[in-house]
């Protein structure tokens, strides 16, 4: 795995894998950055902060600073753009949007709406909702911007980044190389980070604004999906190729942090195009998962292993359904024989691993 204190955010970006030259954004000049998954882990990491206090009057503070923190996460927006955002007027529960510049201090800007995933509409609309929110906060203006930066400063310390890559600036540079990688068409990165410049979009004038919008929607809820992994689906960044004489060995990494590894021929590796850093789907079906008591250690050499607890369990005459969960955002379903004493005890909230070998994860592109 790439050491964690250095970017792996390419500083010219290609978001065709290089076929497409007219599109590449050089961004030389503005330095490294976090990459898709280190940018989940600092989510991950601000939002367990967020509510690991006993003092309500402590997580209603950390609640804001996460609440701007996905927005400049998920938007691009910049701090004073997000400090003057009044959650109760300039967020759209209903659409799933955010509007920017529509109650700010600076005048002659046009206001911009950003839509947000539906789930991240949702989350927020909780948040917003909660007990004495309102109340307390009409508008996130009354955050010290220098207290915001010190507390993103300390959270991208806490997963062990260089601090200044967890700055509000530096996660929405983050975020315009990720939709840029994500094959957005650069009139709705431009849109979405509010660069609507004549010039570097004149060879884009058959987009309408609908057409923007609706781009942008749809790139929302598609990458909002990915980081809800389907069960036994994992969207994953490739981090090492060991090429052989007939097969190569693929070495990847999910957004929150688990090691995958699969064994495809070098006929594969290059139909995919495979590279390192390229984003790939991993996938194995539930019969080729196997359970193991999680009480014990784990000898064996089955390349994949997953902690984690049984959530659900669907009995059968023939076969056994375990769906296992790992974290918030990955689930594991296998599917084994009903016979054996171990099984037939296996209940609820019982500690396991799911494992499953190399060969049986198949690759495919988004």
């Amino acid at each position: 795995m790439a050491d964690q204190k250095k970017s792996t955010q390419n500083q010219d970006i290609s978001p065709s894998g290089g076929k497409d030259h007219s599109r590449i954004i050089s961004i030389a000049r503005t330095g490294p950055c976090l990459d898709t998954a280190q940018l989940n882990q600092l989510e991950q990491c601000f939002r367990k902060w967020a509510t690991d206090s006993p003092r309500a009057d402590v997580r209603f503070s950390r609640c804001r600073i996460l609440i701007t923190f996905l927005l400049i996460r998920y938007t691009g927006a910049k701090l004073k753009e997000v400090l003057a955002v009044n959650p109760f007027t300039d967020i759209d529960v209903q659409n799933h949007a955010v509007t920017y510049g529509s109650s700010g201090p600076e005048t002659g800007v046009k206001p911009r709406t950003v839509h947000l995933s539906e789930a991240l509409g949702t989350e927020i609309q909780e948040l917003i909702h909660g007990p004495g929110f309102k109340e307390k906060a009409g508008r996130l203006t009354d955050l010290d911007p220098g207290f915001v930066r010190r507390k993103f400063y300390e959270r991208a310390a806490a997963c062990g980044f260089d601090k200044e890559l967890g700055g509000p600036e530096a996660i929405r540079r983050a975020r315009a190389i990720e939709l840029m990688q994500g094959n957005l068409p650069l009139p709705v990165v431009q849109q979405i980070l509010g660069h609507m410049s004549a010039s570097l979009t004149s060879s884009y004038v058959t987009f309408s604004e609908t057409d923007i919008q609706a781009v942008a929607k749809r790139f929302m809820e598609k990458e909002s999906g990915r980081r809800t992994s389907a069960r036994n689906t994992f969207f994953c960044k490739v981090t090492n190729i060991v090429n052989a004489d007939i097969q190569s060995l693929i070495e990847m990494i999910t957004l929150d942090g688990h090691s995958i590894i699969t064994v495809i021929t070098n006929d594969s590796v290059k139909r995919l195009g495979l590279v390192t850093d390229k984003w790939v789907i991993a996938e194995v079906k539930a019969p080729q998962v196997m359970l193991q008591s999680g009480d014990v250690s784990c000898a064996c050499s089955v390349e994949n292993r997953f902690k984690g607890i049984v959530t659900r369990i669907t009995r059968g005459k023939i076969n056994t359904e375990c769906i296992v969960t790992v974290s918030d955002s990955l689930q594991i379903c296998a599917v084994i024989s009903s016979a054996g004493s171990w099984i037939s005890g296996l209940k609820q909230g019982d500690p396991v691993r799911a494992l499953f070998t190399a060969v049986s994860v198949v690759l495919h592109l988004n």
